[in-house]
């Protein structure tokens, strides 16, 4: 991610024709770097941007005002912690002294778990090492967290809280001390 990628912009859609218009739509707009785009599992389509926020937040405006009644949700995360595009992205690291415990949240929509991941990683020292965006589970998303058990408890808390905002929380869920088997089917 270049440094002066400080913003994350989303848009869940449910058509893929109206999709590919909105796509162009915003990259147009905007001086954006295009991070993400691709069908979804139910059918949907996601797109996410990535630069200035103000350049984001017109991308993500212009994607808004193309999408006719394909919007399914939208996100601008003005200062994106930068630990999410490594675990979007599945190139996080996770060194065997991060998992004193492990924390999963879950969510019914992608833009609910990037949300939540966000304020998760920003709400105590955590390893973000996944975050799995909608393919071969519905539609949901998502993410994976772990580190000291007291860190990990407070970073599921305020994730599960702003999921919870748009009323769109799956699960929470903090295991103390994982087996290390446990691990190999995550990674």
């Amino acid at each position: 991610m270049n440094q002066d990628m400080t913003a994350l912009g989303m848009l869940e859609l449910s058509s893929i024709g109206v999709a590919l218009a909105v796509e162009d739509a915003m990259l147009k707009a905007a001086d954006v770097r295009l991070l993400i785009a691709r069908t979804i599992c139910s059918g949907k389509y996601m797109i996410m941007v990535g630069g200035d926020t103000t350049e984001v937040q017109a991308s993500v405006k212009a994607g808004e005002e193309n999408s006719m009644e394909a919007l399914i949700d939208s996100l601008v995360i003005p200062q994106v912690d930068k630990r999410l595009f490594p675990a979007i992205s599945g190139v996080a690291e996770l060194k065997d002294e991060d998992r004193d415990a492990l924390g999963v949240l879950e969510a019914f929509s992608v833009t609910a778990i990037i949300e939540g991941a966000d304020a998760a990683v920003k709400a105590a020292d955590v390893k973000l090492f996944k975050i799995h965006v909608a393919m071969a589970i519905g539609g949901k998303g998502f993410l994976l967290l772990c580190g000291a058990l007291s860190d990990v408890e407070a970073a599921i808390e305020a994730g599960a809280r702003e999921i919870g905002k748009r009323g769109l929380l799956v699960s929470r869920v903090v295991i103390p001390r994982p087996e290390p088997e446990l691990f190999q089917d995550l990674i």
